[in-house]
């Protein structure tokens, strides 16, 4: 699969974090020089944009790799043992992040 734009997959986490996601707290993905998708999962609904700014979690991954895990092509856990994901933060937000996702 050809990587996903930013709006592409923006657009898609969108859709995937409507309301009742459960993971009340904020994440970042952070792409390196390719942005940034920040996910507000405190308001309601749930705010999903590209804006930089401070989350209790952000993950470290590429555009390419993150369109691969979105697609279902790419296991997260395998990726982050092969250092593929990196966490910054607070783990246990990931955790419910891979749940609302």
């Amino acid at each position: 699969m050809a990587p996903m734009s930013l709006e592409e997959l923006t657009d898609r986490i969108r859709k995937q974090m409507s309301e009742g996601t459960g993971l009340d707290a904020t994440v970042k993905f952070a792409f390196g020089d390719d942005g940034v998708i920040f996910v507000d999962g405190v308001s309601s609904p749930n705010r999903v944009s590209n804006e930089d700014s401070e989350a209790q979690c952000t993950i470290l991954i590429s555009l390419d790799d993150f369109t691969k895990l979105v697609a279902g092509e790419l296991d997260a856990a395998a990726a982050l043992v092969e250092g593929r994901i990196r966490i910054e933060g607070d783990l246990g937000v990931a955790m419910k992040l891979a749940q609302a996702m």
